[in-house]
């Protein structure tokens, strides 16, 4: 796991268009390098938000090389305002010509899956496309609750410390609704890039425990990290209990 890097930015959205530039720069490099660039995204304020600084238009980028994941999702109806699928549709993925067979959606509760049916359908489809152990995305965006989980892998619930499985199924959420799909930790760590992005004054103490907690059940943001590289994308009040960045 590499080194974490940080950036810190005045407010959430220099932080947003940053983090959409940058997106867009891997986006492209890597269609170019590598035929294809496959990137996981994630819920949240911020992370939709940054998704609508992303240009459409952008000439630099091929769409029909890009798939889109994602790092977790709430087993609810597909039409659910809670679905992060749902929300970066309307933010970004309904603005651009990407395939329909290019998003890959997490199931929802009315494709008579049950909860841990939806979860290993999920890594079916990603050792469909990776053909190995764990899946190597080219990035990984995630959000950061105040409570320090990342995806839907939460402190002192037995999730994080999975390590056999590419997704989980969480039933016990303390963030409503209850049950959920994840990637696991191994999943996210064999990333090749690893971005955690937050905003605002309840998020400090979780960026803060980013960089100096060693216990990933206290703190699962601590324990992620990509292969190659791996960011703190925060804003000013993000920060603001972090000495560290001063």
């Amino acid at each position: 796991m590499t080194q974490r890097t940080t950036r810190v930015f005045d407010t959430m959205q220099e932080l947003c268009s940053a983090v959409a530039t940058d997106i867009q720069d891997v986006i492209a490099t890597d269609v170019t390098a590598r035929g294809e660039c496959h990137i996981v995204l994630t819920g949240g304020t911020v992370g939709i938000a940054l998704l609508r600084d992303i240009d459409p238009s952008n000439d630099a980028i091929d769409w029909t090389h890009v798939h889109v994941w994602w790092g977790d999702e709430r087993f609810v109806e597909s039409d659910s305002a809670d679905r992060n699928d749902g929300q970066a549709t309307k933010a970004l993925l309904g603005r651009i010509r990407i395939p329909a067979e290019n998003v890959h959606r997490m199931p929802a509760r009315e494709d008579g899956l049950s909860l841990d049916e939806a979860a290993r359908s999920y890594a079916a489809e990603l050792s469909e496309f990776f053909g190995a152990d764990f899946p190597r995305f080219d990035l990984v965006l995630l959000g950061v609750g105040p409570d320090a989980h990342v995806a839907s892998l939460f402190p002192g619930l037995p999730g994080i410390s999975v390590s056999g499985q590419t997704v989980i199924a969480v039933r016990d959420s303390p963030k409503p609704p209850p049950e959920r799909i994840s990637l696991s930790l191994p999943s996210i760590n064999s990333s090749r890039r690893v971005w955690v992005v937050a905003s605002g004054d309840d998020k400090a103490e979780a960026i803060h425990l980013a960089t100096t907690s060693r216990d990933p059940n206290v703190a699962p943001v601590s324990a992620v990290g990509g292969s190659e590289e791996t960011c703190l994308y925060v804003d000013a009040s993000a920060a603001s209990k972090s000495k560290e960045f001063d």
